[in-house]
Formats: C-alpha cells, structure tokens, sequence
C-alpha cells in the first residue's frame, strides 16, 4: 500500500511538472503571437476568423470581439469580396504554404473603408477541432510609397535619358548635315577652282586664234584703201566678225555654266509656236553654214508648246551649231519638232564626223571634246549646257552617232 501511495505521488508529481511546461509554452505561444510585428489571424473551413493578434487588430481598426466569427471577406475591399469565396474555396481544396497573389496588388480594408496595400502569405494546418488556415499580414504601404519613389525617379530618369538621347541624336545629324554642307561647299569650290583653271586654260587657247585673227585683219583693212581693193576688205571684215562671234560663244558659255552650278537660272514657261520659233533661229544662222549646206526644218503635231523660249532658243542654237561644225560642205542638216500631245520632241541630225561610242559616255560632261575634234575650235561646255537647259524644262537629251556616218541629237520634254 506505501508502495502504491508512493507510486501515486511520483505520477502527481510529474503530471504537474507536465502541465508546468505545457503552460510556460503557452504563454511563449501567446507572447509570440500577440507581441508578433505582423498581423497574423486564423480561419476556420468556413473562413471565419477563430484567433487574430493585437497587430493585426490596430492595422484594421477593430476591436477583437468584433471579428471573432465573422468571415475574413470583412478585411477585404467591398469590390472583391464576391471573387474572394471563391479563392478561399479553392485554396481550402488545395492547400499549400506559399505567398499570395503572386504578381498582384493585393489590398485589405480597416473598419472606416479605407484601404491600404498588403503581402500575405498563408499556411494550413488540421488537427481534432477540423482544418485551419493561418494567415500573415503585412502593411506594405511605406514599400510601396518607397517603390513608387523609386519608380518615378526611373522614369524621369528614362525621360532625362531619352530626352538626352533625342539631344545627342539631334546634335550628330546636325553634325551630319553639317559635314554634308561642308563637302558640298568644298566640292563646290573644289569644282569652281577647276573651272576657273580650265577657263584660264582654254582662254589662253581659244581666244589667241581669234584676236590675233582679229588683229591681223584690222591691220589688213587699214592696208587696202582703193575701191578695188573692196573684196579684200570685206573678206577680213567677215573674219573679224567670226572671230568676234567665236568669242562671245565661249563667254556665253562659261557665264552660262557659272549661273547653272549657281542655281541662277529661271524657267520661264509661257505658250508659243514652236514651228514659227525655230524657223526665226533657223534664219539667224543662215550666216555662218559652210558652203553648199542647208538645213531642212519639219514639224508634225500641234505647234503650240510650253516651254521657255529663251532656254529652248539657246539649245537649238548650239545643235544646229554643231551640226553645221562638224559636217562637210555640201550636206544636208536636218531639224525635226513633234508634239505628241504628251511630250514635245526635238531632233537635229547631221551627216558629220560622228561621235565614238567610248566618247558618247562622256559627251554631256563639261569640257569634253571628242577624240576626233581637237582641231575644230570649242569648249567643250556647250552640250553640258543643253543637258542641263533641258533638265530644268523636264526634259532629257540622248545621242545617237556613228563615226563618219552622222549623228542625231534627241530632246524629249513633257507637256502636262
């Protein structure tokens, strides 16, 4: 019997040694949980709140008794709670320990409606009474007043940072286009100096003939003084004046090149009859075919054209030039215009020299001279010049030629 009460004892002993220990882990629970610096509650199945810290109660509001029971939906917006059931449900049929709303802005709602921004993350556990979820609540309203600080810096960082791009863009095109106009004006010096250097060349050359021509014929002139000696008067007189016309030609065509490298010269288009036109140019240049020639002079269509007189005038002037250079005595030069309704069409053929196929490549550029031409007089500016008269009407100019077979000369303008 002592043996038995002894044995008793020793159980009481322990069982209030157990309960000792199980109360000094309770009360650790409930500093853990109530002291704890973040809101924690916990749901039953049916997601009503069963425990829930004096953290959690000051972030919403409320008294503690005022939410014991009540579903956890009273903590969320008014505009989400409807979808809410319906995540809790799913959560309870699947549960896991894991943040929530991963990659969303969640958000939680005090007792007086105002809401702030939170991360929760939810564990599940069960035991006798039935399955529980703990939730742990986190007011992340400084983060995200700090994230959004951080966020608009980016972005006017970013604005800084395009604007400065856009800038340093702006400023290498400007560069760009600079150094673009700054090749340009070098190249267009760089072409002037030739120009003034082929002018300087080609004028020691082109005008010695003709003032010592001139100069020896007026000396000659003054020599025959006697009626009979009439003849020879005139036939130096008549030198004097080619070797004048000579001239003027190469300063029309160098002041003419220089006012197109200038952009100087005006299209003035007006409405007129072209056949009547080159007719009056076909006369002017009577005086100065070889012996024997003739220019035979056609037309077809409507003789009414627009185009500028002037520039047109200048480039049938310098082909029927050509063609009376560059061919015999005794031939025959023939001038043809069209309208087409379309276009108008200008051809001047000649049965000359003729023009290489090599030499036709480079026939339009200024101061070329075929291989074949070094001893007739000129400045190799004149077909230049046509090529570009016919640009600014809308026109081009192509070349057709064989040596010692002639060549024919085609410009083609648009009518509107």
């Amino acid at each position: 019997m002592k043996k038995w009460l002894h044995k008793l004892k020793d159980m009481l002993n322990s069982n209030n040694l157990y309960k000792k220990e199980y109360n000094k882990e309770l009360q650790r629970f409930e500093a853990l949980f109530n002291f704890a610096s973040i809101g924690i509650l916990v749901t039953n199945e049916l997601g009503e709140i069963v425990l829930i810290n004096d953290f959690a109660l000051k972030q919403f509001g409320y008294e503690r008794e005022e939410l014991m029971g009540v579903t956890i939906e009273q903590l969320i917006p008014q505009r989400f709670r409807g979808r809410h059931v319906g995540h809790r449900e799913g959560y309870n049929n699947r549960p896991q320990s894991r943040p929530m709303g991963i990659g969303l802005d969640l958000y939680a709602s005090r007792k007086d409606g105002s809401e702030f921004p939170v991360e929760i993350s939810l564990s599940q556990y069960k035991h006798e009474e039935g399955s529980f979820v703990i939730a742990y609540i986190n007011n992340i309203t400084e983060r995200k007043k700090a994230e959004e600080k951080i966020e608009k810096l980016n972005n006017e960082l970013e604005q800084k940072i395009s604007e400065r791009t856009s800038q340093l863009t702006n400023a290498l095109e400007q560069l760009e286009h600079s150094k673009e106009e700054v090749m340009t004006a070098l190249n267009k010096e760089k072409e002037l100096s030739e120009l003034k250097s082929r002018f300087v060349s080609m004028a020691s050359h082109e005008f010695r003939t003709p003032l010592s021509t001139i100069l020896s014929s007026a000396f000659l002139v003054n020599q025959y003084t006697t009626e009979a000696e009439q003849p020879k008067r005139s036939k130096h007189i008549q030198r004097i004046i080619s070797s004048v016309t000579l001239l003027t030609e190469v300063l029309n065509d160098f002041l003419s090149v220089g006012k197109i490298e200038e952009g100087g010269v005006q299209v003035r288009r007006t409405n007129f009859d072209i056949e009547s036109h080159i007719n009056s140019i076909i006369q002017e240049m009577q005086d100065i075919v070889q012996e024997g020639q003739k220019i035979a002079y056609t037309h077809t269509g409507s003789s009414q054209v627009m185009l500028d007189p002037s520039l047109l005038k200048h480039i049938m002037l310098n082909l029927i030039g050509n063609a009376i250079k560059f061919s015999g005595k005794h031939t025959v030069i023939n001038v043809h215009s069209e309208h087409t309704g379309n276009s108008v069409i200008l051809k001047v053929k000649d049965a000359g020299i003729g023009i290489s196929r090599e030499d036709q490549q480079h026939l339009f550029e200024r101061f070329f001279r075929g291989a074949n031409v070094s001893n007739i007089q000129g400045t190799g500016l004149g077909l230049h010049i046509v090529s570009k008269y016919a640009e600014l009407m809308d026109g081009n100019i192509t070349c057709n030629s064989e040596l010692n077979k002639g060549t024919t000369f085609t410009v083609t303008f648009r009518q509107s």
